[in-house]
């Protein structure tokens, strides 16, 4: 039985479901998409990007809406060479996670920033992250990450493991090796590596979701989507990457998503009965 779904009060068969929206706050596109895929679709959570330039209108948004759940995804990324983010720590507290401008590195360059980050810095602009959220008076239920090679820096895992242990909060794990690291600690975390919606084609998306659907395994499985609109303002900030966020966002609100999941008997999560189980252990 999947140690998961003990710990939660599932029955040793229940296949549990995790939907997260990544990268809330990126941009008016991607808020948009969050905000209707949570309230009409089968969104179950969404994570937020605290550094971006939306991530106050988010917040606001969050703050009305205080039934919705919601993470920090933590941030040390930026997505294009054009569209980029600062950190919230000053510049000179955190000099290996800048570029040569003060910003964060894009996605071009992660191996740069993944060779040089330090992990006492990556804590200190994490915790400012944090901060901030808790700041706005609101109230989250995990953290997760935006575009870090983890498998590539155990030690930054383990940052996040620490943050998530001192605010109480629950954390997204992926590799089969942190995965049976927490599991063995005896907290509830997914079983499986959790599925990155980059990494399926356009061409088909919603097709090969519901295959996915319909194969999802007994335990928890965490699919992290990045639901946007493809409008002028997401091609813009990135052309390649706007078809990919809008089949996201079609599937999130589809009958067909909605039909599938109550036809497999699956069972939606958020990370809050994670949280509350981390909480106690």
């Amino acid at each position: 039985m999947s140690q998961t779904n003990r710990l939660l009060g599932y029955t040793a068969n229940a296949r549990l479901l995790i939907i997260n929206a990544d990268d809330l706050g990126m941009c008016h596109a991607t808020n948009t998409a969050i905000f209707q895929a949570l309230a009409q679709g089968v969104l179950s959570t969404t994570t937020l990007m605290v550094p971006c330039p939306w991530a106050i209108h988010a917040m606001q948004w969050l703050r009305a809406n205080p039934d919705v759940t919601f993470g920090v995804h933590l941030t040390l990324v930026g997505d294009t060479p054009h569209y980029r983010y600062r950190p919230l720590s000053c510049r000179d507290e955190v000099p290996s996670l800048v570029d040569e401008t003060g910003h964060f590195y894009h996605s071009a360059r992660i191996p740069e920033l993944v060779a040089q980050a330090k992990t006492a810095e990556v804590e200190r602009e994490f915790r400012a992250q944090i901060e901030t959220v808790l700041a706005a008076n609101l109230t989250p239920t995990h953290l997760d990450w935006h575009s870090l090679r983890i498998h590539q820096r155990p030690d930054i895992f383990d940052v996040m493991f620490k943050l998530a242990r001192d605010y109480g909060l629950a954390l997204r794990v992926r590799e089969p090796s942190f995965i049976h690291k927490v599991q063995q600690l005896g907290l509830p975390c997914n079983d499986y590596d959790f599925l990155d919606s980059t990494s399926i084609a356009t061409e088909g998306k919603s097709a090969h979701y519901a295959r996915l659907l319909r194969d999802l395994p007994v335990g928890l499985s965490e699919w992290a989507l990045h639901p946007a609109l493809n409008n002028a303002e997401f091609q813009a900030v990135d052309p390649d990457g706007a078809p990919v966020r809008q089949a996201d966002y079609d599937f999130l609100m589809s009958a067909q998503a909605r039909d599938l999941i109550e036809q497999e008997g699956i069972v939606l999560l958020s990370y809050r009965p994670l949280q509350q189980a981390w909480q106690t252990r």
